[in-house]
């Protein structure tokens, strides 16, 4: 298609708009681009200066029976629109070059470059060393009822309140769960570290034929892995409202604690069905989340180690 004849989403042109980069549901690479177009005010609270991790599918994410052909793209030595930021950062052996996607005109940007998935980093560019949230992501073997998930949640949530950690909730546009705790950015990537681990540990102690540590995928169908290695230096977590690159085009999408359900599968959450829900909220779910200023206390790793 020529230049002057593509559609203009947010200042940014679409190539390919009518690839249908969801083919189960019918949609196009210019519906994902209006998709983050209009909510824009709920996404980029949660993409600002953050270092991103991408899933690009340049022909789309296919089928189940026919997934496309996408990776992950860390580094970002390739093409992007100019709305994308560039930043360099210092890693164990070199200097890695990232893309940040601050504005909408970006996120549209990375939806022309074929990008399904946005990963975004603990920490933001600006205090790139400080985690200003710890993540404790709850992944589910095959075998584990979505209601588990949920009551695992609520066990994370009751740990984390006991060393006086409000925590809030959101689905990952899969299975799973991401429980995730906003801090003041102070400690260093290893203490988030060490007590995101704790956190796992102290679950697969308690419960240990719900809960495992080990990634090892033989052996844990019936089992959560507690994944607390998203709070490595450069690991990332899906972004909120960020597509999955999935066949029904799910999204990963904040909930309330009072609307986390057995009842509600988080399958009903996709680019379809977010910007309606978004429409009817009178407050945003996460609301309290932009206001909370906590550490991770002095002795909570003891603490949850203690717990038997």
């Amino acid at each position: 298609m020529p230049s002057e004849a593509r559609p203009v989403v947010a200042g940014v042109a679409i190539s390919h708009a009518d690839r249908r980069v969801f083919p189960a549901v019918g949609a196009t690479k210019v519906d994902v681009a209006h998709y983050y177009e209009s909510i824009a005010d709920w996404v980029l609270p949660h993409l600002i200066d953050r270092p991103l991790t991408l899933v690009r599918c340049p022909t789309g994410a296919g089928t189940d029976r026919s997934p496309g052909e996408c990776f992950f793209m860390k580094h970002s030595k390739v093409w992007a629109p100019v709305p994308i930021r560039r930043v360099r950062i210092r890693e164990k052996t070199k200097v890695g070059e990232y893309l940040i996607a601050d504005s909408i005109d970006a996120v549209v940007g990375l939806v022309q470059m074929g990008v399904l998935e946005i990963h975004t980093w603990n920490s933001r560019f600006r205090d790139v060393e400080r985690p200003d949230r710890v993540v404790i992501d709850l992944d589910p073997g095959g075998r584990v009822e979505w209601l588990t998930v949920v009551e695992a949640a609520r066990f994370v949530r009751a740990l984390l309140e006991g060393v006086d950690l409000a925590s809030f909730v959101k689905t990952t546009g899969g299975r799973g769960l991401h429980v995730v705790v906003p801090l003041t950015p102070k400690a260093d990537w290893s203490v988030c570290l060490e007590f995101a681990r704790a956190v796992g540990a102290t679950l697969a102690r308690l419960q240990p034929d719900r809960y495992t540590t080990r990634f090892a995928k033989s052996g844990r169908d019936a089992q959560i892995l507690v994944d607390y290695l998203r709070n490595n230096r450069t690991n990332t977590s899906i972004a909120a409202y960020s597509t999955r690159a999935k066949s029904l085009a799910p999204v990963s999408v904040p909930l309330t604690w009072l609307e986390l359900s057995g009842r509600r599968t988080p399958d009903r959450w996709t680019m379809t069905s977010v910007p309606a829900r978004l429409d009817r909220l009178r407050r945003d779910p996460w609301a309290a989340y932009w206001t909370t200023r906590q550490q991770i206390p002095r002795g909570a790793v003891e603490a949850l180690d203690r717990l038997r």
